[in-house]
Order: C-alpha cells, then sequence, then structure tokens
C-alpha cells in the first residue's frame, strides 16, 4: 500500500509541475485530499483520461471567473462562454501533454485523451483511488487537480 500510495502522489506531483510550467503566474498547491467515492463540481471542469502504464484521469475544476481571470492573465483579453470553455479544454490539454513528457521522464508511458469540457453541477464516479489538491493562483483564484485512478494502472 505505502509503495501505491507513493506512486499516486508522484503521479499528481507531476501534473502539479506541469500546471506550474504551462501558468505563467505563481501557483501554491494545498495539501492534498483523498477522494473515497465521488467528485461533485459545481461550475466548470475539464477531464482528460490517461491509459497506458497507468490507467485513469485527470480533472481541472474551478469557478468560470477564475478559469476567466487566468485566461485574461494569459491572454490579455476577457474569455467568455465558448471561447472560455474551448480556453479550458486546450490548457488541460496542455498540462496533461507536458505532465505525459515529464512521466516518461520517470519511464513510465501514458498517452491522453482529447479533454472533456464539464459545465454546471455534476458528480463524477467510477474510480478505485483519488487525490485532490488546490492550486491557489496569485490574483487569480483556485483550481482544484484531481487525480482518478482506475486499478488496473495502479
Amino acid at each position: 500500500m505505502e509503495e501505491t500510495t507513493e506512486r499516486i502522489t508522484g503521479l499528481l506531483s507531476n501534473f502539479i509541475e506541469s500546471f506550474r510550467q504551462v501558468i505563467p503566474i505563481p501557483a501554491f498547491a494545498q495539501s492534498p485530499n483523498v477522494l473515497l467515492d465521488s467528485v461533485v463540481q459545481s461550475d466548470i471542469g475539464v477531464l482528460i483520461g490517461f491509459t497506458g502504464d497507468i490507467h485513469g484521469r485527470i480533472v481541472m475544476q474551478g469557478d468560470s471567473s477564475t478559469f476567466g481571470k487566468l485566461g485574461l492573465s494569459m491572454y490579455g483579453m476577457q474569455l467568455e462562454d465558448e471561447v472560455l470553455h474551448s480556453f479550458i479544454g486546450e490548457l488541460a490539454n496542455m498540462i496533461a501533454g507536458n505532465a505525459s513528457t515529464l512521466i516518461s521522464k520517470a519511464g513510465k508511458t501514458i498517452d491522453i485523451t482529447p479533454p472533456t469540457v464539464m459545465v454546471g453541477a455534476l458528480h463524477l464516479y467510477g474510480f478505485d483511488r483519488g487525490l485532490s489538491v488546490s492550486l491557489r493562483i496569485d490574483q487569480v483564484g483556485e483550481i482544484n487537480i484531481i487525480l482518478l485512478l482506475q486499478k488496473q494502472g495502479v
């Protein structure tokens, strides 16, 4: 069990590091929380699946206003509606792609799926283990990174 926890934490650390490399604003990770049965989303998020040596999903979620401020800081313009949704999907794609490169340097291979942007309240089920960590981004807000793993990949 100890090794599995280490591997999950290491995988989450790769996604956090990738987030920091893609986002040009300092982001500070809070303590991770273990998820037992479901993930609840109240506003907006994006899900990317991964397969290969590790099977699971990465979810980024937060408030629309937080993602909007992030888009404004990165592109200098206010993003709304479909443009904001597109930005969130592409941001997750860049982060997951960069994370897969970091993971490959550790000797593991993962392939990522296209992003699925999720708008509105929902519950996510169907995972064996999960960890969530909030990233506080200076003058932007908080975005949660959630790692959901399936048994066959751990």
